[in-house]
């Protein structure tokens, strides 16, 4: 028999959501990669850090490679498969996948910080904390992006 727990649309916030919608490329992938940092002490697999490390390179150099972004993203929900049903290691992974498909689509960000805020669900913390920390980190993250402009 399945757990019963929120289904992932119940982890969405709209602010943040409209906020996404509204930011760019750049600045969502640096979100992501702090919320997926958040939640990488859930599942230490390297491939998961490798993720979050291939996003870095790509906002550092602004090369873009689908083939290297698409492995790395693969190689996270790889370790999310074989990660514990309903676990926290489980949806980090997802996180992890889902920052570094940022690069390709910028609104994966979102699937980042939804996958983030599940872990720390199914490890019994405040949902509400990590999205309210989640929101000011990408306004904080949105204002910087204005002052390099």
């Amino acid at each position: 028999m399945k757990r019963s727990e929120p289904s992932l649309t119940s982890f969405k916030d709209e602010s943040i959501s409209k906020l996404v919608n509204k930011t760019g490329k750049r600045t969502l992938a640096k979100w992501a990669i702090s919320c997926v940092k958040k939640v990488l002490k859930y599942n230490s697999d390297e491939r998961l850090s490798k993720a979050v490390n291939t996003l870095k390179e790509w906002l550092r150099t602004g090369v873009f490679s689908m083939k290297v972004i698409r492995k790395a993203s693969l190689d996270s929900h790889a370790a999310a498969r074989e990660s514990k049903e309903y676990s926290s290691a489980r949806s980090a992974a997802r996180a992890a996948g889902q920052a570094v498909a940022t690069a390709h689509v910028s609104r994966h960000a979102l699937g980042a910080s939804i996958y983030s805020l599940q872990a720390v669900y199914r490890d019994g913390k405040s949902v509400v904390k990590e999205r309210d920390w989640q929101l000011k980190q990408l306004l904080k993250l949105r204002l910087l992006e204005k002052q390099d402009l």
